[in-house]
């Protein structure tokens, strides 16, 4: 194609374009395909694009009929990525610059190629977008329906088991869903996998859709059996087998057979392929300079698009504060005093400029944790809202989070939503002394108060484009959980601190801001 006259600038135009967004977002590439090297979840990146670029090749014939002209409507989705990678890098969330990043190089087809050459392309376009490393956010919900199955179907095999969040007990030993037990690999894998095979295979859309479908259902059905499967080895052979690096053999055997069959299945109704139009160079309609002068000012354009976003960040990075955070104490009110925290647990927040871990005690003598930990000048490295910033890690070998969910109270006249987890002791479920605790956590992010990590997000981007830096914290409030006492009663000492001191806190967070 490269010889043919019509496709010659336009061509060479596209891969200077896509070159020169290669160098200027650098770093988000880098960092993704850092993430395809190291993570076996991801690992499917390295090979979504050169399979995009073969589904290009096989194009050519197609293409070469083709007229390629730029189009303004593509150089708009392009600011349009341009602009969701700015937002994503002022809040530091690598999803989000990398969905930008193959939006950009996405966006530079119908902006110097037009729309026709974008409607022949658009399969291998979108799979692009496969090799975005995103993902973990269904892993909560991943690990609790395999919880849930695995559960369901040793009662219905007649085995008793005690649950409590995502550990059970059987009569033969203990057992615990885990990251690896969530199916998130074989989901991502069998679904890339599944839509090359669907678009190559069928084509009619109906088919393709369903065998998506199914690609999706299979290694969730697949891996539910797996983690059953696994837990009977393990009570039937004394927990001799699949409780080691067997474990994982077993499932990854069982769901490549699994697959191996689903792909067999269906290759039988694979449509035929259609025969490959006759190559022909159409004849340009306009003139060779007009169309060189708007190639090259479309050209012009995207550069212009791509550099803003550098010049604009670079300008509301020199607007953070780069000051020493040093946390302001927290005035005790209404008779509570400090008092050592009420249990050995610290939060696993990584990496906040400055951290507090104090205990308070009330006249009643209940006793609160108060962790607070504070972010200012953040980056990829450093960051308020995070997927590795959390209750409890789940390799801890001391504390467990058994479940989740939302609370509401009121700190002054303004209504309060926290994230509410409950935490207790590794050891047996079946231990009534084990120490348990309740835990509330929120965001205090521009002087507001949240619940919601997406609305830190926003707000920590609205508050850095109004040049007022982009100083943030997470604040988490715990006590125990009293062996006997009513289901709700450490919640309501939660509420008697909030009430009391929420307004000293906040006090406190708003001088360590104004401390720069």
């Amino acid at each position: 194609m490269i010889k043919n006259p019509v496709w010659r600038t336009p061509l060479l135009m596209l891969l200077a374009v896509w070159g020169l967004v290669l160098v200027l977002y650098w770093p988000t590439a880098s960092a993704m395909a850092t993430i395809w090297w190291r993570s076996d979840t991801y690992a499917h990146g390295l090979v979504v694009p050169p399979a995009a670029l073969w589904l290009m090749w096989r194009k050519r014939a197609q293409l070469a009929t083709l007229a390629p002209k730029p189009t303004l409507l593509g150089l708009l989705c392009m600011l349009g990525a341009a602009l969701l990678w700015l937002a994503g890098d002022l809040v530091s969330v690598n999803a989000v610059t990398q969905f930008a990043f193959m939006a950009l190089i996405v966006s530079a087809v119908p902006t110097l190629l037009g729309w026709q050459v974008t409607r022949a392309l658009l399969f291998p376009l979108l799979y692009l977008f496969l090799a975005v490393p995103v993902g973990d956010f269904m892993l909560p919900q991943l690990m609790e329906w395999t919880a849930d199955f695995t559960v369901a179907a040793l009662r219905l095999s007649g085995i008793p088991v005690y649950r409590e969040g995502l550990q059970f007990i059987i009569p033969s030993g203990s057992w615990s869903v885990v990251e690896a037990c969530s199916g998130i690999r074989y989901l991502v894998a069998s679904f890339t996998v599944g839509c090359l095979f669907a678009y190559i295979n069928y084509q009619s859309l109906r088919k393709r859709l369903m065998f998506v479908g199914v690609a999706i259902l299979v290694p969730l059905l697949a891996n539910w059996l797996r983690a059953y499967m696994i837990v009977m080895l393990g009570h039937f052979s004394g927990n001799t087998l699949a409780t080691g690096v067997d474990h994982l053999v077993y499932g990854w055997v069982f769901f490549g057979v699994v697959i191996t069959v689903m792909f067999m299945i269906g290759a039988r109704w694979a449509d035929r392929a259609p025969a490959t139009p006759a190559v022909t160079h159409p004849t340009p309609r306009t003139a060779a300079g007009s169309v060189g002068t708007r190639w090259g000012v479309s050209a012009v354009l995207a550069l212009v698009v791509l550099t803003a976003p550098h010049a604009l960040n670079w300008r509301l990075q020199g607007q953070v504060h780069q000051g020493e955070v040093q946390l302001q104490p927290v005035a005790a009110q209404a008779g509570w005093q400090g008092t050592p925290p009420p249990a050995d647990w610290v939060p696993a927040y990584e990496a906040a400029n400055a951290m507090s871990h104090a205990g308070w005690v009330s006249p009643a003598g209940e006793r609160v944790g108060m962790h607070v930990a504070y972010y200012r000048a953040q980056n990829y490295q450093r960051k308020l809202v995070s997927s590795t910033n959390v209750l409890v890690q789940s390799k801890d070998d001391t504390w467990v989070q058994v479940s989740g969910g939302a609370a509401s109270t009121q700190l002054g006249s303004e209504p309060l939503a926290v994230q509410r987890a409950e935490l207790r002791a590794q050891g047996s479920v079946l231990n009534a002394d084990l120490q348990r605790l309740v835990a509330w956590q929120f965001f205090w992010v521009d002087g507001r108060l949240t619940a919601s990590p997406a609305k830190a997000k926003l707000w920590g981007a609205w508050q850095k484009l109004k040049g007022q830096g982009d100083d943030g914290a997470i604040v988490v409030l715990y006590t125990q959980a009293r062996q006997g006492a009513a289901a709700d009663a450490a919640d309501a000492v939660l509420q008697t601190f909030v009430r009391d001191q929420g307004a000293a806190l906040l006090s406190s967070l708003r001088a360590t801001q104004s401390r720069q």
